[in-house]
């Protein structure tokens, strides 16, 4: 059986919106290690705007189970 894989916010694995979290499932990578690469590359890189993405990607990814 193959089971598609959906990029959504984590309704288990979530700081403020689960968008960390839910790219971690989607990659299968730990929520928390992806959170602080994200941390780490938006304060880093000055044509990575993170808050902005962020924002983006809380409304622009559904929430888990929806």
């Amino acid at each position: 059986m193959h089971m598609e894989k959906k990029l959504v916010r984590s309704r288990t694995e979530k700081m403020i919106a689960g968008v960390c979290g839910g790219l971690a499932t989607y990659l299968g990578w730990d929520a928390d290690k992806v959170r602080l690469l994200y941390v780490v590359v938006s304060i880093l890189s000055a044509a990575f705007p993170g808050v902005l993405v962020y924002l983006i990607l809380w409304f622009v990814m559904p929430e888990e189970g929806f």
